[in-house]
């Protein structure tokens, strides 16, 4: 655990974000923000719970929603979970917006990581998925710290000289893009196994580093299997959980992907690096 701000800020280290990281944060309402499965599907379904086969994983539940309601139905109400609340920033992305970590991936889909990079030049990447037009499920965006937008670039353009934000479920800013729903998880797994989730530049790049996994629930097969597409050629890193005890399926991960467990809530963690 030593050095662990300079290895963030080299790009050795890289920060896994996951719902998580916003279970002690409130909405200025009083409300919660999603941290976990079930959460995220009651704010899908307007705070009413769903059969015990759809609160199984919200993916679930949101393909339910989808084939009930229509696309554009879980992609507003998916963008209308965050931006029609005001919150603070949480604890895990103010602690990296000291620190601005050369790479980092987040799996959230609001604009809190956006946040961490706001006042600097960075490139974003997040996901899409469902279009016919290419096989690439990603865009590449670069960030203008003085115009504060996003404008989309070639995925020839990403390199290193710039911290880089990846995003693979998508994001709210700059375009409405989420990877929300079971067909969304299906494609985007589909094409990440063949390649066509990271830009060119980046299945390189991310190779031989050391993950810090904040938030992250690897109880549903889902996240596994998007965590294992992102981090393929991983050295190592550390997973951070209060749980007691892990599944015999986290646990499979945690030894195939040589990670650390540290039984800890990511707050305190993060806190005790000050």
């Amino acid at each position: 655990m030593e050095n662990i701000k300079e290895k963030l800020l080299s790009g050795e280290l890289v920060p896994f974000i996951g719902m998580g990281v916003f279970e002690n944060t409130k909405a200025n309402d009083g409300s919660n923000l999603p941290y976990d499965s079930d959460s995220m599907i009651l704010a899908l379904n307007n705070g009413r719970a769903m059969s015990d086969r759809l609160m199984y994983e919200y993916s679930r539940a949101a393909m339910s929603l989808e084939q009930r309601k229509g696309r554009d139905f879980i992609v507003q109400m998916t963008n209308h979970i965050y931006a029609s609340k005001k919150y603070d920033l949480p604890f895990t992305y103010e602690f990296l917006k000291d620190i601005k970590p050369k790479y980092m991936i987040d799996t959230n889909v609001d604009d809190s990581s956006c946040k961490v990079y706001e006042d600097v030049e960075h490139f974003m990447i997040t996901g899409i998925s469902r279009i016919t037009a290419d096989y690439d499920r990603f865009v590449v965006y670069k960030y203008d710290p003085d115009a504060k937008e996003y404008s989309v670039i070639s995925k020839e353009e990403l390199n290193d000289t710039l911290p880089i934000l990846f995003k693979p479920m998508g994001c709210m800013q700059p375009d409405m893009n989420f990877i929300i729903s079971d067909a969304d998880f299906v494609d985007w797994l589909t094409e990440a196994m063949g390649g066509y989730a990271l830009p060119p530049f980046l299945k390189e790049y991310k190779k031989d580093k050391s993950y810090m996994f904040l938030g992250v629930d690897f109880s549903r097969d889902t996240f596994r299997m998007v965590a294992h597409e992102i981090t393929l050629g991983l050295k190592d890193g550390f997973v951070v959980t209060k749980k007691d005890e892990l599944t015999k399926k986290e646990n499979k991960f945690v030894d195939m992907h040589n990670l650390e467990v540290i039984k800890d809530n990511s707050d305190a963690f993060l806190k005790s690096m000050l």
